[in-house]
């Protein structure tokens, strides 16, 4: 099998261009990385270089098919990957940012109930390459704007596929420019993965998809508690916010009479208080396979008065993206899909922040 474009190391790149002066390899790399470039489209190369390299080098992700909402401003991606596994990538334009919202597994197996991805179950770990390339995918599309912000809150579990997603990240700071600062890894509450994501030497933010402060609850919603209690969790994030001095988040997904009760705001508030963790409140996204509305818009603003009555800092996201299921725990590649370009126009709540974007 050939090598994929965004697979291959600087040193890998350099043996492929053995034959070529020393600065070719540069050449490439850059092409790829910093100017976004497809092989064939670097016209600082000579012919017949670009030539051979579109074809040593292809793409890992074959689009399938992409859908536009919210007037244009998101956009998502079904791609495939090389043995037939599909992942989804959504971007997410904003007056003040462009966020690319990205995946780390072709499915889930972290089996979180409400969540679209997890019901569909998992396929197979993304490579390094893949990761970047739907960066460069997505870089390209915001293009004349700038891509700001990157957040693995897309198809899988990123500390699932730590060495691949961490590699990733690497790349997307040190080869394509993007502040670590502006990198949000988001986890169900992989512990192993947050301690060693916390020492890593890169202050990448951490999000914690929490949805319940009580283990009986958070066992049902998101089974990995089960190994991985709320008290280990716990001291996970404390090791994180003291190491990194890097504000913690935690997402919640707010599903009508399930976690949006007043004990549950309670609940959350005493675990999020001693972190200083921010929340990000999100109001349950429609999934086939998990039957239970989100909470109604009054109970969303009264839940996020409880915490703030209670000292904790949340806010609220307004879907981005759910017409075209682009939205939180929504995303979950269809087994087939024609190719093909479907636009829908956004409401008249639509531009608010994303269910996606922290």
């Amino acid at each position: 099998m050939l090598p994929t474009r965004y697979d291959l190391t600087p040193d890998a790149l350099g043996e492929l261009l053995a034959d070529q002066p020393a600065y070719r390899a540069r050449q490439v790399w850059d092409g790829l990385h910093q100017r976004l470039l497809a092989p064939d489209e670097m016209t600082d190369l000579p012919a017949a270089l670009r030539q051979r390299l579109a074809q040593e080098l292809p793409p890992a992700l074959v689009e399938r098919d992409q859908t536009i909402a919210d007037d244009g401003q998101t956009i998502k991606w079904l791609f495939e990957l090389d043995g037939g596994a599909k992942v989804e990538t959504v971007l997410m334009a904003y007056p003040d940012r462009v966020t690319a919202c990205v995946s780390s597994q072709a499915g889930c197996a972290m089996g979180c109930t409400f969540c679209a991805t997890g019901q569909a179950g998992f396929t197979r770990q993304l490579t390094t390459g893949e990761i970047v390339e739907q960066v460069a995918v997505a870089a390209r599309a915001a293009l004349p704007r700038r891509l700001s912000r990157i957040v693995f809150m897309g198809m899988g579990e990123p500390m699932a596929n730590y060495d691949r997603v961490w590699a990733a990240i690497r790349r997307l700071h040190g080869d394509m420019g993007f502040s670590a600062r502006h990198l949000t890894v988001s986890t169900v509450g992989l512990v192993p993965g947050i301690k060693k994501m916390t020492d890593e030497d890169l202050p990448v933010n951490l999000a914690v998809s929490l949805h319940a402060a009580n283990d009986t609850l958070r066992n049902e919603l998101v089974p990995i508690n089960k190994r991985y209690p709320l008290a280990a969790l716990a001291e996970a994030c404390r090791h994180y916010v003291d190491t990194s001095g890097r504000r913690l988040s935690f997402e919640w997904a707010l599903i009508d009479g399930v976690n949006d009760r007043p004990s549950d705001a309670a609940e959350l508030a005493e675990f999020a208080r001693p972190l200083r963790a921010h929340v990000n409140l999100i109001p349950l996204n429609p999934t086939p396979g998990y039957l239970v509305r989100g909470t109604p818009p009054e109970g969303v603003r009264g839940f996020r008065n409880q915490l703030t009555r209670l000292g904790i800092n949340a806010t609220v996201r307004v879907t981005r993206g759910s017409e075209i299921a682009a939205a939180c725990g929504q995303l979950a590649a269809p087994k087939s899909s024609p190719v093909r370009l479907r636009t829908r126009s956004a409401g008249p709540d639509s531009n608010s922040n994303s269910a996606t974007d922290s």
